[in-house]
């Protein structure tokens, strides 16, 4: 069957007319940021790309060659700008627009021959793959980094229709798509022209899918974190908490000695800096696979996996020593403020969470008793005792 590539062309441009208007629409809400601005920029001057090609023969070449494919290279190109822009990358426009205008440049050459129709379609097919090709790269980045599963559906669409556009440059090349009328008979151009307009639609929906589940995911993380300190909150921990077998496991409990002190003589605003302090501090000492969550108040949690008793308390010293060091050169303290932090380890295959809070909060309340400002280790011994 041979499809009307000039149908296909008019209906091409319907389609990126309205998703062009539906994500200029979304970028007036204020809720997306800047790229679906450039997205629906790219779709509308795609779309008046397409019209005006579908007019070949009934308006002047300037229109139908020159406008027609300098408008669909500018719109793709703003695609892959405003895919660096969802990526949070820098765009600068200035070279957005040189960009345009040289890549564009070529098309205008092939335009003094209005017969060299292959070398134009090659041309317009190549940028347009390089293009895509772009996008699936940073789709491919925006995976790795976000975990988008939507990213990678993305990047996969792209593969695709890069491909497509690969195959018709190359029959381009072969003068499989030639002649002054390139609205003929060809039933391969027809099919990847109806294939592109369903491509064009999936993409614009995956895009705005990468935009809901990167939301979703912030949310996600706004939930499992604490604001002031940027570390776990509760649920967040319990969400994290992984006891393997065969390791121990570490618990500290730690508290910011005379906190509500400091708070009082000093204002809260002190008292937020000292939180954060404290939250740079331990995260800089623990490991990679260890957690840290704010409890409430001045109180937090560390959780440590495969590591020995000594080795926990060492780590809780570190961060005790560290703590004092780093208070003690903050402007316009009355007093600095120390760390109070019990341990409690596990060997059982089995971790008992809340069994092992209580031990290292039995240890916490030990170090206040014996005058704060160190660290202790619940020894189970002494409590059998």
């Amino acid at each position: 069957m041979i499809l009307d590539l000039r149908t296909i062309y008019v209906v091409s441009a319907m389609t990126c007319f309205v998703l062009g208007s539906v994500h200029l629409a979304a970028y007036h809400t204020g809720r997306f940021g800047r790229w679906p601005a450039w997205w629906g920029a790219s779709n509308l001057l795609v779309g008046i790309g397409s019209f005006f090609v579908s007019l070949r023969g009934a308006v002047p070449s300037f229109v139908s060659f020159d406008a027609g494919n300098v408008t669909t290279i500018a719109g793709y190109l703003l695609m892959v700008f405003a895919v660096r822009i969802f990526a949070d990358r820098p765009v600068d426009k200035r070279l957005c627009g040189l960009a345009v205008c040289g890549i564009s440049l070529p098309v205008l050459i092939f335009t003094i021959d209005p017969t060299a129709v292959s070398a134009r379609i090659f041309y317009v097919s190549i940028v347009c793959c390089l293009c895509d090709l772009a996008i699936l790269r940073e789709g491919v980045g925006i995976f790795r980094r976000e975990k988008l599963f939507s990213a990678g559906l993305l990047a996969f669409l792209y593969a695709l229709t890069a491909a497509i556009f690969l195959v018709r440059a190359a029959l381009a090349a072969t003068g499989d798509i030639a002649g002054p009328d390139s609205f003929g008979n060809s039933p391969a151009h027809g099919w990847m022209g109806a294939t592109a307009v369903v491509f064009i639609a999936l993409r614009s929906m995956v895009i705005v899918l990468m935009a809901a589940e990167r939301s979703r995911n912030r949310l996600v993380e706004m939930a499992h974190h604490d604001p002031l300190t940027g570390v776990l909150n509760r649920s967040g921990l319990m969400q994290r908490l992984t006891f393997p077998r065969s390791l121990s496991l570490a618990l500290l409990v730690i508290d910011i000695d005379h906190f509500k002190q400091l708070n009082d003589r000093h204002g809260h605003v002190v008292g937020d800096d000292i939180l954060r302090l404290f939250a740079q501090v331990a995260q800089a000492a623990l490991r990679p696979g260890d957690l840290l969550s704010r409890q409430g108040g001045d109180e937090f949690l560390a959780v440590l996996n495969n590591i020995s008793g000594d080795g926990a308390v060492a780590v809780a010293e570190r961060i005790r020593l560290t703590f004092s060091a780093a208070a003690s050169q903050a402007p316009g303290l009355a007093m600095s403020p120390t760390l109070s932090i019990g341990v409690a380890t596990s060997k059982e295959a089995a971790v008992d969470f809340k069994r092992l809070l209580k031990q290292a909060d039995e240890a916490l309340y030990s170090s206040k008793r014996q005058g704060r400002d160190r660290v202790e280790a619940f020894l189970e011994q002494e409590h059998a005792a």
